[in-house]
């Protein structure tokens, strides 16, 4: 705490979007969430100045942390991302003696937050551009320290204006800015991969079109595209499910929906009455996915970091046969090779003509060691995000106590009801990151639309599916203002 305090000037100083003194109006909310959305795209498109990309460092991990490649958002939301991690670890471990129910400690937690993004920002930026990465155009005028000083802080800057984005969606708008900006990502994405009808190749065959899956399958039954083999043949077989008619992606995507769809409402409602009012009643609802979506994206933000460091020290030097090969800004082998996510079926289908080039035991190695860092990475932030977030049995049996309400049966008292609650939720959260960790690997071995990775689909069928019951709990209290009250909103 003694650090918190010498910060504490600094961190109470930290820049803040304004909170709405009153509830602000349904529409008014989809007005900023909308301008808020078009000013992302605006900024993904505006290109860093005097600078030569020499190759995207996230580039396996753009549909989770979201910016785009070579933009003032060159970063994402991964700075965000990585202060969540930290803020969550120090938490956990009870190293941030922080009272969020106070005033003062809900300040001093959101502006630490924030000035670790700034510094996350900062550290993420400086070895880009020392590394080369970010490699400093020539001809511009200026010295070459300069310049570099300029494509640093362009970066950095990036990194730190999302954070502001995501503050006014939060705020004004409806639901969460980084939930919002990686499903415009990945939507894109999955929009280009059914409706992109332009060809950048074709002499070396459809496996090097950039084109959407409906002129893939124009180009295949119209004769456009002879693959040298019979469609009904073995060979036929494959190239139609994958690389080809991409059949597999498109079944396997609409899996994901269905699950997580279905994940979504799957719950166990503890019953609750109210103490003093006769005949209110109501359920505390414990999802399946209870811990939702977010634990994986820091599993992943970790990754992107160690695969970010893997590649500015090889770039260095530091390249022994061990530690990682790289060709084409991919690890081909070594540790990082490893460590590197399965991300599509070509990363592990060695029996396709398109297949990776390594032996069969290292690729089922990497895939192996993807599913275990997953599925147990998963459930242990799961875990932490549980904790942190006040959704421990704990915290909600607080919760319950001071509104009033009681379970049936029991005293009412907050220790009994956090037993109650400690039959099912340690369980549950532990159930989710394990199985939203498989759908991601399944998603990811299998393929999908537009090759969005798997955690990407999760997110965006996730974040949609809350973003739906938000504006629907929106709609009730606009119908209804006094349950504004209920939820808290006034």
């Amino acid at each position: 705490m003694g650090i918190i305090n010498v910060l504490e000037p600094v961190i109470v100083r930290m820049p803040s979007v304004k909170r709405p003194k009153k509830h602000v109006p349904f529409r008014k909310k989809l007005y900023w969430t909308l301008g808020v959305l078009v000013l992302y795209f605006a900024l993904t498109n505006v290109t860093l100045y005097g600078v030569n990309v020499q190759g995207d460092l996230f580039g396996q991990f753009r549909s989770v942390l979201a910016g785009a490649q070579g933009s003032i958002l060159h970063l994402g939301i991964g700075p965000i991302v990585t202060a969540s991690i930290v803020l969550q670890l120090l938490d956990g471990s009870d190293m941030l003696p922080i009272d969020t129910n106070e005033p003062r400690g809900q300040a001093l937690y959101q502006g630490l937050q924030k000035l670790l993004v700034v510094i996350m920002a900062v550290l993420t930026a400086a070895p880009m551009v020392a590394s080369g990465f970010l490699q400093p155009a020539t001809g511009m005028g200026l010295p070459p320290n300069i310049m570099a000083f300029v494509v640093f802080l362009q970066v950095a800057l990036g990194g730190v204006l999302i954070l502001y984005l995501d503050e006014i969606i939060s705020q004004w708008g409806v639901g969460s800015g980084v939930g919002l900006f990686i499903i415009a990502g990945i939507s894109q994405q999955i929009i280009g991969g059914l409706f992109d009808w332009s060809m950048t190749g074709g002499a070396a065959g459809i496996a090097d079109l950039s084109t959407g899956l409906l002129f893939r399958w124009y180009q295949i039954f119209s004769g456009g595209y002879d693959p040298g083999f019979a469609l009904t043949s073995g060979d036929g077989f494959w190239f139609l499910m994958t690389y080809g008619g991409q059949i597999l992606f498109v079944l396997t995507t609409i899996l994901i929906f269905a699950v997580v769809v279905y994940a979504e409402s799957v719950r166990v409602e503890v019953p609750l009455s109210h103490s003093r009012v006769k005949g209110a009643r109501g359920r505390y609802p414990v999802k399946l996915i209870y811990a939702s979506v977010l634990p994986l994206i820091f599993v992943r933000a970790i990754q992107a970091n160690i695969q970010m460091v893997g590649q500015i020290v090889y770039s260095q030097g530091f390249q022994p046969a061990w530690f990682a090969v790289y060709e084409q800004g991919q690890a081909t082998s070594g540790l990082m090779y490893y460590l590197t996510p399965i991300n599509s079926p070509y990363d592990w289908m060695w029996f396709l003509p398109i297949g990776p080039d390594q032996a069969t035991w290292q690729i089922l190695l990497r895939l192996g060691i993807d599913f275990l860092v997953l599925t147990i990475g998963g459930a242990i932030f799961a875990v932490f995000w549980v904790e942190t977030a006040d959704m421990g049995p704990d915290s909600v049996a607080q919760n319950i106590q001071q509104s009033g309400m009681q379970i049936p049966g029991f005293r009412q008292n907050p220790a009994v009801v956090e037993k109650v609650m400690d039959r099912y939720i340690p369980q549950i959260t532990v159930m989710s990151g394990i199985l939203l960790g498989v759908l991601a690997v399944l998603a990811n071995v299998l393929g999908t639309i537009g090759n969005v990775t798997g955690l990407g689909l999760l997110l965006t069928v996730s974040i949609t599916y809350k973003i739906y019951e938000e504006i629907a709990e929106e709609q009730m209290m606009e119908m209804h203002p006094m349950m504004r009250k209920v939820f808290g909103d006034e």
